[in-house]
């Protein structure tokens, strides 16, 4: 596994918009900036960031800022600006050969996953996870905000369970996390720790990866099969029946062959029209492994960072939890 240089001080971070511009959200986006450029990092922003509407440009154009960033030597790390619906569509663009020439850390979060993902599984370059560039406009950031640079910058491999999430994040002032909902991992185990390759991101996005030239899943699966693979998933709105059915998929591509255990954040949306259940799907799936529920990963805060490829330990225990990850 390939794991890009940490960050120092005055690098300069790229952000561009690989799926939606900023758009409205101007005022979020420029104070999580500011709180970005307190950490001493200086910013570039590719031309379309700003933009509005369901894409922040053609998929031509947003492959073409996102090389940019890539092939830009004073760049030391690309962030996505936000989420969206359809950074699938820039794929037939990218040149990926560039990116193993120079590998850098690439940051995003929600939709931007199916870049991560390819990033990783096909070229053996870790890529992280957990945040997007306009992800950071609490006045003050919550640790598990700071934790996000911390990983660019190789200072912390361990998180722990949050005591608190967030169950409407309307009730958010200034930014910052409204953690009103007490914090309850839930495992198929009263007490397990279990260790290997992490893998995952918004199960929303993956699910349309299968059948094409982007899928290297099966490769990467057999290659680590020693360590074996931990998958992680973060569901926006998929409905019980579409998480199982896009679970069910994905096992039959083959992507589920050596797992050591599962690990899934809580649903931002939930919903169902039958008696399906999230940890119905999980369990019918992938049977008696270690199957955790509700940690702090995905859309609902506090998010934890997690890097695509690094070696893992996760363990389990009253309701709580921690994930240690080894950039080696």
């Amino acid at each position: 596994m390939i794991y890009p240089k940490f960050l120092k001080k005055n690098d300069v971070i790229g952000i561009c918009a690989p799926s939606c511009g900023i758009g409205e959200k101007e005022e979020e986006y420029k104070n999580s900036i500011e709180n970005i450029q307190k950490r001493d990092y200086l910013i570039y922003e590719t031309e379309s960031v700003h933009n509005s509407g369901d894409v922040s440009n053609t998929a031509m154009i947003r492959a073409r800022e996102f090389m940019e960033l890539i092939s830009n030597p004073e760049i030391s790390c690309v962030i996505c600006a936000t989420g969206g619906d359809f950074l699938t569509d820039i794929l037939p663009y990218i040149d990926f050969s560039k990116i193993t020439i120079n590998p850098k850390w690439i940051m995003g979060a929600s939709d931007p996953t199916n870049l991560l993902y390819v990033i990783t599984t096909s070229f053996d370059i870790a890529t992280i996870y957990g945040h997007n560039a306009g992800s950071f406009d609490s006045e003050k950031l919550f640790i598990s905000q700071e934790i996000a640079f911390d990983f660019l910058e190789g200072n912390i491999m361990k998180q722990y369970s949050y005591p608190f999430y967030e169950k409407n994040r309307e009730l958010r002032v200034n930014g910052t996390y409204a953690l009103t909902e007490e914090s309850h991992w839930l495992c198929n185990y009263d007490k397990i720790t279990f260790t290997g390759r992490v893998l995952g991101g918004c199960l929303d996005c993956l699910r349309y990866l299968p059948g094409t030239s982007y899928d290297s899943t099966k490769r990467f699966v057999e290659k680590y099969q020693n360590e074996g693979i931990i998958w992680y998933f973060d569901v926006f709105s998929l409905s019980t029946e579409d998480f199982y059915l896009s679970l069910f998929q994905l096992k039959e591509a083959g992507w589920f062959s050596y797992v050591k255990g599962v690990i899934m954040g809580r649903v931002l949306y939930p919903n169902s029209h039958t008696s399906m259940t999230y940890e119905k799907a999980l369990h019918k799936i992938f049977g008696n492994i270690p199957i955790i529920m509700d940690a702090d990963i995905g859309h609902v805060a506090p998010k934890m960072t997690m890097v695509n490829g690094s070696l893992a330990t996760i363990s389990y225990e009253d309701h709580k939890g921690s994930i240690e990850q080894f950039l080696q």
